[in-house]
């Protein structure tokens, strides 16, 4: 349980780091930090309004945990979470790549489900 605990943390150090926090002050959008810790989902969103457009965007979904695993669902970003992650302490066997197909998770360098 405490590899789950540090991973929470992990994912929520990691989450922090990469939003947008400043406001934009020509958008009416406001980044928002998901953290449900008894599902174990974390998600970066941006929501609001750009003029009469509407904003909605998931830009980096981790699902934790699943089978003691951080599977990585969505990454928008330029940024390798992967490797952030195990830069942080987390073993590459314990990283899944869950937006990658399953036949080509073998060949990412990280876990499979």
């Amino acid at each position: 349980m405490e590899r789950i605990d540090q991973y929470r943390q992990f994912i929520r150090k990691l989450l922090t780091s990469h939003a947008n926090l400043d406001n934009n002050s020509e958008l009416d959008v406001e980044c928002q930090l998901l953290f449900d810790t008894e599902q174990d989902h974390y998600q970066i969103l941006d929501v609001g309004w750009e003029g009469y457009k509407r904003i909605y965007n998931c830009f980096i979904h981790l699902v934790d945990i699943k089978d003691g695993k951080i599977w990585i669902q969505r990454n928008m970003t330029e940024a390798d979470l992967g490797q952030e992650l195990v830069e942080m302490g987390v073993p590459k066997e314990d990283i899944v790549l869950g937006l990658h197909p399953p036949y080509k998770r073998p060949y990412t360098g990280y876990g499979v489900a």
